[in-house]
């Protein structure tokens, strides 16, 4: 399988070279600007919003459609992704990392904020995501069985294998533990939750997602607070090495540059099409109100476990060696810090990280999956599919996994980002009617009818409020 893997590897360097950051760059800037800095404005706004009762019958709280997204988003990501951005492209990667992230929120809101405005109404929940706006303000379905496929692909077979084979490396080296046991284990665990509803997936995540995070960020918090006084010169480091001159000269300023934008996407998702899925199966009185929730995901998703990832590596100095990679290098870094039980510590928050990732991940196939075909036996199909990825997951080998995540992440990415290029206008209006009701002091509500010319949005026409 080395050829297969080498043919990946090829097509993703021009994929991610020459297409992909130059339009991830040029999205986020252009809704940045578009939205007048929603992510800076609108930053207190955010956190209001993610704790906000649920207002209407059918769906899910602001905060549960949040943590569905933080679960897909929280996984290998932030723990093995940032250890290979740092290891390939040095600490200047962190750099890009963060300003994938600080202007994918922009790009965040807006696709979360479309899914919101195209949502469906689902028996007793709500459906929607990129397929359904392609379909309903393009009225392009076939394109939209396209994008529904690659996510299906995607999350549901390829993104699950990672996770599952990131729990089976880590895991398996920690405890001795052979890689088909701890993928029989998953695929029990994953079964017991998957065919059990949208209702449980929510009731396992809303749990999981603030467990996993606040001890990932104690331990995280201990490292930097115990080494203090070296903060500045780590801020400095990444800084130098983001556009220094040394970097540039011995070729790995474009390293730095690529992975992370490379890892800082595969971490949080922005302009994926992914998140899209979770933000409209929220109940809320306004779309923005979830575009809101859903960028502050990305904030929270790389400048917090992202940073705290990088900040426990580069403290270490352990990169440098070129000796360590993935989660190696990360649960060699932490046992720097605070000695030789980081590695168990490392391999339970891999446990929790990636198989809320592989809860999350399975859903979004699922909507996808109802979008296509809403038919039992397709559902079934797809449920035992995702099993199987997770089993080959666990006894695959690393490279070409990472390799096709890439891969169909950068295809889904690019199909997405042109979609929401061209319905931006549409979010921008809904903001602004969102910002003018927030000004008068009032709780704001949307109706179809603010905006001139729009259509296909059923759950926001006013006989149906």
């Amino acid at each position: 399988m080395d050829w297969l893997g080498n043919l990946v590897d090829g097509v993703n360097n021009i994929l991610w070279t020459y297409i992909l950051i130059a339009l991830l760059i040029i999205a986020g800037l252009y809704f940045t600007i578009g939205t007048k800095f929603v992510q800076f404005r609108l930053f207190g706004e955010m956190f209001r919003l993610i704790v906000e009762k649920k207002e209407e019958k059918g769906g899910v709280s602001p905060f549960q459609a949040f943590t569905i997204s933080t679960a897909s988003r929280v996984g290998t990501g932030n723990i093995t992704g940032v250890a290979l951005a740092i290891g390939v492209g040095g600490p200047g990667a962190v750099f890009w990392m963060w300003i994938i992230a600080i202007i994918g929120m922009a790009t965040a809101f807006i696709e979360s904020t479309l899914a919101q405005v195209y949502k469906v109404k689902d028996g007793d929940t709500f459906r929607g995501g990129p397929a359904y706006y392609m379909e309903k303000a393009l009225g392009t379905r076939k394109l939209a069985i396209i994008f529904s496929i690659l996510l299906t692909l995607c999350f549901g077979f390829i993104f699950n294998a990672v996770q599952s084979n990131t729990i089976a490396a880590s895991v398996g080296d920690v405890f001795s533990i052979q890689p088909y046991v701890i993928g029989i284990l998953l695929v029990l665990l994953t079964a017991t939750i998957i065919f059990g509803g949208v209702h449980r997936i929510v009731k396992v995540t809303q749990v999981i997602v603030p467990v996993m995070a606040i001890f990932y960020l104690i331990v995280a918090m201990y490292v930097v607070v115990t080494n203090f006084t070296e903060i500045p010169a780590v801020f400095s480091l990444i800084f130098t090495e983001a556009f220094g001159l040394r970097e540039a000269a011995g070729g790995t300023l474009g390293a730095a540059i690529m992975q992370g934008v490379r890892r800082g996407l595969f971490s949080n998702e922005a302009g994926m099409g992914s998140v899209p899925n979770a933000a409209a199966t929220a109940s809320i009185s306004h779309p923005a109100k979830q575009g809101l929730v859903q960028s502050l995901g990305v904030f929270f998703d790389t400048i917090i476990i992202c940073s705290a990832t990088a900040f426990i590596i580069i403290l270490a100095g352990l990169y440098k060696t070129g000796e360590n990679d993935g989660i190696v290098l990360t649960q060699n870094s932490l046992a720097e810090h605070v000695g030789s039980w980081a590695p168990y510590f490392i391999a339970i928050a891999i446990i929790f990280f990636a198989f809320s990732s592989i809860i999350g991940n399975y859903y979004y196939g699922e909507t996808n999956i109802e979008f296509i075909h809403a038919h039992k036996g397709w559902m079934t199909g797809y449920r035992m599919l995702v099993l199987v990825m997770v089993m080959f997951g666990s006894i695959a080998h690393v490279q070409l996994v990472w390799n096709l995540a890439d891969l169909f992440m950068g295809l889904m990415a690019i199909l997405n980002i042109a979609v929401i290029l061209l319905l931006g206008k549409t979010a921008f209006q809904v903001l602004n009617d969102y910002t003018k009701q927030r000004k008068k002091g009032v709780n704001p509500v949307f109706y179809a009818k603010t905006i001139p010319g729009l259509k296909n949005t059923e759950c926001w026409e006013e006989e149906d409020r």
